[in-house]
């Protein structure tokens, strides 16, 4: 695996998936649906392109997205009450997670990082002058609150959390968030909260947001994303929620470094957010992860523990290997046996091998029986 300034390159993760297509392997490497977006969806676009809407878009985002991003949140189950000037429409949740890094770190800051986790993470914070600090989640994925503790100490700048994450599948409950105030309470030490998955919680799991949290939204910096909800990766639109305060130290940021989102793209998410039902999208993913879930504990593969949310499983291959590693037994995976992964230390920055690999369910059904039913025969 390659790197820069002594992070993951992230080309290992596409040169999984380009050697899924050399090999003619069923891919379920990245988390890239390839399925179509609702038909809607894709007729709003068309719309904002026949009423020209192809300039920029004011800072804070279309004002009819911004209004219905706050309608939309008010109606979860979990509501989350918020002011104009607490959401700012973003590219992307990496620029997101970057920008609002930028907002708060002075060289020679801390910032804790939950691994396993996106490759993204410690590059921001070292682009940005700070310094990750890596705390690795216990052998069943929990967290060790007194293990995070002792990661804190008084240069601890942020913390970065991801729920439902990537790529466990765990799912944050509101006594995890309160857990996390305790330790920070009596310390100026902000939270990056990413959410791209909150719409992808299972069998009864609630999302939690960060903001849910009455101490803990006053620093926190809410990240989530349209790409993932909507299954349109392409269309690089986000939401960042934030204190009002946050919030312009945010937008000042952003000014001088994309200043909008795809205009177009805005107004069509905008007008799709007012017949939206989550919960369709709820039962499609838990439907794709059922299916997974039934056809992978019929190979020789172990899942000791089934994805709470997100769009990953990941599974214990040492029951059909004892020596490769795990990026050796993802390739030979995707070439020998003609299914892709990813090796789970990918995710991590601070060990280079693991028990296991990742795989995605956001996929077509077809996909995932075929590559299943592949393996049972081939493993």
């Amino acid at each position: 695996m390659g790197n820069i300034y002594g992070f993951n390159h992230y080309s290992f993760f596409t040169e999984m998936s380009e050697m899924a297509v050399k090999n003619n392997s069923f891919d379920l490497s990245l988390g890239l649906p390839d399925f179509d977006i609702d038909i809607r969806l894709r007729e709003y676009l068309k719309e904002a392109a026949d009423l020209n809407n192809h300039n920029y878009e004011p800072l804070a985002g279309n004002p009819l997205l911004v209004s219905n991003v706050i309608g939309f949140n008010m109606n979860r189950k979990h509501s989350i009450n918020l002011k104009e000037n607490e959401v700012t429409i973003v590219p992307c949740a990496t620029f997101a997670l970057y920008t609002s890094l930028r907002c708060i770190l002075n060289p020679g800051d801390e910032v804790v990082v939950i691994q396993p986790s996106y490759y993204t993470y410690g590059p921001s914070v070292f682009l940005n002058g700070g310094i990750p600090v890596y705390y690795d989640l216990d052998n069943d994925f929990s967290i060790n609150w007194e293990k995070l503790q002792n990661c804190i100490t008084g240069k601890t700048k942020a913390i970065i959390v991801n729920s439902p994450q990537n790529p466990t599948g765990k799912v944050w409950s509101r006594e995890d968030w309160n857990q996390l105030y305790t330790l920070i309470e009596n310390q100026e030490i902000y939270l990056i909260s990413e959410e791209i998955y909150d719409t992808y919680c299972f069998d009864g799991k609630d999302h939690y947001s960060a903001f849910l949290h009455p101490e803990l939204r006053k620093r926190s910096f809410g990240i989530f994303s349209f790409g993932k909800m909507f299954h349109s990766t392409g269309w690089k639109v986000g939401y960042l929620l934030a204190a009002e305060d946050l919030t312009a130290k945010f937008r000042c940021h952003q000014q001088y470094i994309s200043y909008g989102a795809n205009a177009p793209c805005q107004y069509a998410i905008a007008r799709y957010l007012e017949v939206f039902d989550p919960s369709g999208n709820q039962v499609l993913m838990q439907g794709k992860r059922d299916l997974f879930y039934e056809l992978i504990n019929q190979t020789a593969l172990t899942v000791e523990q089934k994805a709470e949310g997100a769009v990953f499983q990941i599974a214990n291959f040492r029951s059909v290997s004892q020596t490769m590693t795990d990026v050796e037994f993802a390739k030979w995976l995707t070439i020998e046996k003609k299914v892709a992964c990813l090796p789970l230390s990918a995710f991590y920055n601070s060990r280079q091998n693991s028990d296991y690999i990742r795989f995605s369910f956001a996929k077509n059904d077809d996909l995932i029986t075929d590559a299943l039913k592949h393996l049972k025969k081939v493993l």
